[in-house]
């Protein structure tokens, strides 16, 4: 394996190769086939059997799907954190799946075993986590700065949203529904032209740009991934719309200046729950008197953190957090909260499209990074689906004014009905 291919991952290629022609000459040993005995009689075979290398490799019936476990390092460590090394072991080729990648991991969430203690510990530290600046410049430069060329390749064409999106229908295509969302979140902020947007976190400027083109608004777009934000101002001079929008390079936590809106979309999940009274006060601080806002972000049902592997590997230092936990930005800054919305189903429909788009475009990806890379993003995806079908993660968003603010539409018709 080539190493600075992996390096978008951090994949150590030592710890995770193997010599394919050495497993293939090694029996299952007598522990290996306990092991997978075990697995087999507290989870069953259906819909998703285990097998170990030496069994035959045969396409499963249609809803079901084979787990080939492909050396007995590789089961060991299934065994020990599967949650962890299952991500890397099937990025490695070390397991590979027959059937519906899908479906193994929709029976992985509803089957999820009981945490021991010290993993409950852990993930409770998670809840209290404040990244700092240098933290949160490293975790955004690992996951967002791999690659513009990369996030075209599958996400939508019109405004490279890469946020749940909102589907009006369920025929709509991709685009449709992105610029949906967009119109969805405008229209609850009630956006009238010449108000002055400050937005935390604008991803590739798609929203920004949006809001100045359609509804007459000017946006001050902080961010601090280099590559995404050199990619707006570009993208603003070709819509000639730099005079409306400006795009700062820096972190939310720098945000200045008096504004009559405040959104974040996507980015709550970036903070860290220790820093959450903070954005509160940067909320605070940059809006007026009559001023509103809206988060939109991943949420869980109760306390926990990502998956380890997305964490190590795809989005470290995320956290998505409760409702409760949400309320850290708004209870101790003077805000009343005006509305909660979940669109979970959405967004596992977003993540249907992006998946179609990724697998249509895997080629031009193998040959951007490697072999390991596209199955690592392939699961990342997948799993993610799973989790909002299958698992506790939701999509809330969450408008807010400030505490005694009476200007407040009467019904939700400015949202649902045009009006």
């Amino acid at each position: 394996m080539n190493r600075s291919r992996l390096e978008p991952l951090g994949v150590p290629a030592s710890e995770y190769a193997y010599d394919a022609a050495e497993r293939k000459s090694r029996q299952p040993t007598a522990l290996d086939r306990w092991l997978v005995r075990q697995i087999r009689e507290r989870y069953g075979d259906d819909p998703v059997r285990l097998a170990l290398w030496d069994e035959p490799d045969v396409t499963p019936r249609p809803g079901t799907a084979i787990v080939r476990v492909l050396d007995s390092k590789a089961l060991l460590q299934l065994v020990m954190n599967p949650e962890l090394h299952f991500g890397d072991l099937y990025s490695a080729g070390r397991i590979d799946v027959r059937g519906d990648l899908l479906t193994v991991l929709g029976v992985a969430y509803q089957a999820h075993a009981e945490k021991s203690k010290l993993r409950r510990w852990l993930d409770r530290g998670r809840q209290f986590a404040a990244p700092d600046l240098h933290e949160s410049r490293r975790n955004i430069h690992h996951h967002y700065d791999i690659g513009n060329r990369f996030y075209e390749l599958w996400l939508d064409r019109e405004a490279l949203q890469y946020t749940c999106a909102y589907y009006p229908t369920a025929e709509a295509t991709l685009e449709e529904a992105q610029q949906a969302k967009m119109h969805h979140v405008a229209r609850k902020l009630r956006l009238r032209p010449g108000e002055r947007v400050v937005e935390a976190g604008g991803g590739w400027g798609g929203f920004a740009l949006f809001m100045a083109k359609n509804y007459g608004v000017k946006v001050r777009s902080f961010n601090i991934s280099k590559e995404q934000i050199a990619y707006a101002r570009e993208w603003a001079k070709r819509q000639s719309l730099q005079d409306s929008v400006e795009f700062i390079e820096d972190d939310y936590r720098n945000v200045s200046g008096e504004h009559d809106v405040f959104v974040s979309i996507g980015m709550l999940e970036h903070v860290g729950a220790g820093n959450y009274r903070e954005l509160g006060r940067v909320a605070s601080r940059a809006l007026t008197k009559n001023g509103r806002g809206l988060i939109h972000s991943i949420g869980r049902d109760k306390p926990a953190p990502l998956n380890p592997w997305i964490d190590k590997r795809i989005f470290p230092g995320a956290y998505p957090p409760t409702l409760r936990e949400m309320m850290e930005i708004f209870e101790p800054n003077g805000f009343s909260v005006l509305d909660v919305e979940n669109i979970r189903l959405h967004y596992a429909k977003t993540l249907e499209g992006w998946l179609e788009r990724y697998e249509q475009n895997v080629e031009a990806v193998r040959s951007m990074f490697d072999e390991a890379f596209v199955r690592a993003w392939r699961l990342y995806l997948t799993g993610s689906i799973a989790a909002f079908v299958h698992g506790n993660l939701q999509l809330f968003q969450v408008l807010f004014a400030r505490t005694g603010d009476n200007s407040i539409p009467w019904t939700r018709a400015h949202v649902y009905g045009g009006g």
